[in-house]
This record gives structure tokens, sequence and C-alpha cells, in this order.
């Protein structure tokens, strides 16, 4: 299973606790590094590494605004991880209507 999530950067990226935790940050708005770095118990420089991550990852964006850079959730990389998630999804759905309709004909 860990191959499979290696695959696929977004997922590999949120393995990590650190940046799990970052990524849920960024989640709730646009942020700079410096303000992820205040409620962390990392170093910015090692908020702009996970950050960097995540971009590589494509779950997050940046824009220049001066010396800042403020980060966003990147919709498409989290519409990626969507889309082979519902591959799944529809998989999941098929087994649980085969199961109610197997225990269906056992009760009759």
């Amino acid at each position: 299973m860990a191959n499979a999530l290696a695959r696929r950067p977004a997922f590999s990226a949120l393995s990590d606790p650190t940046r799990l935790q970052i990524f849920e940050e960024v989640a709730r708005g646009p942020i700079s590094v410096t303000d992820l770095a205040r409620g962390l118990p990392v170093s910015r420089p090692a908020v702009s590494q996970h950050l960097k991550v995540l971009k590589d990852a494509g779950l997050v964006s940046e824009t220049a605004i001066g010396t800042r850079r403020i980060y966003r959730i990147d919709p498409r990389g989290i519409g990626l991880m969507r889309d082979w998630l519902d591959r799944y999804w529809g998989c999941a759905l098929e087994a649980l209507a085969d199961y109610i309709e197997k225990e269906e004909e056992k009760a009759r």
C-alpha cells in the first residue's frame, strides 16, 4: 500500500503529520509562511520546506505579495485526489449493493 501511495504525490505529501497540519491550516484560508510558523512546533525554514513538498504535490499554490508568499489550496490537486478516490468509491458501492442483494435473498 505504501508503494501505491508513493506514486501519488499528494497522498504521500499528506502522510507526514506536520505537512498534514500545515495543509489543514492552509485549507482554512490564504496564509503566509510566517503566520503558519507561529502556530507550529517547527521553524519557519521547516515550514517552507513542508510547503515546497505540498506545492510540488499540487496541493497548494503560492502568490508573491511583496516579499511575502501567501499559500492557498490548489483545487486542481484536490480534484486529482478526489478523482482517484472516486474510482474506488464506485467499487465499494457496488460491493455494498451486492451484499444487500444476497442478504435479501437469504431472508426470503
